[in-house]
């Protein structure tokens, strides 16, 4: 693949479309593109997590190994792996297995960084996305505690 064809996949993985084409091309550029073999393990609930990957090719199992209520979940091409670990220091919450032959591009938490200091709106613009996402989880948390007898949420109020 070329640098071209690497920014225009990143502008369908939805984060990363935010972003805006200059910022994608830095990351095209300095992601890692490795082949991950059928039944390969990626990476490890509970180990250190220093960027994420993004599925181009085939598919991988989710699975926190928490007993037998935990549910596998399966992930596809255009999936970002780990996104949180882009930002900051944290540990894999599940194992990620090939379901087949896959490829990944692995962008590293340092490279992904340097990119937002190179970018300062790509960096508030994924800010927004964010907060954002913080306030809808908090009106769904609040949902759930008043349908849980906890109170009216703000919407019936």
């Amino acid at each position: 693949m070329t640098i071209e064809d690497d920014v225009a996949f990143l502008e369908r993985v939805p984060i990363f479309r935010r972003l805006g084409p200059p910022a994608l091309r830095i990351i095209a550029i300095g992601a890692e593109s490795y082949q991950v073999q059928s039944g390969q393990v990626l990476f490890t609930a509970g180990e250190a997590a220093d960027g994420g990957y993004i599925i181009q090719r085939g598919s991988f199992t989710l699975s926190t190994g928490r007993g037998e209520d935990s549910s596998d979940i399966v992930a596809g091409p255009g999936t970002l792996l780990g996104e949180t670990a882009l930002l900051t220091e944290t540990a894999r919450p599940a194992t990620a297995r090939a379901r087949e032959d896959a490829t990944v591009l692995r962008i590293s938490r340092s490279m992904f960084l340097r990119m937002l200091e190179g970018f300062p709106d790509a960096a508030e613009r994924l800010r927004e996305l964010f907060l954002s996402r913080a306030d809808q989880w908090a009106r769904e948390i609040e949902n759930v505690h008043a349908a849980l007898g906890g109170g009216s949420s703000p919407d019936e109020a």
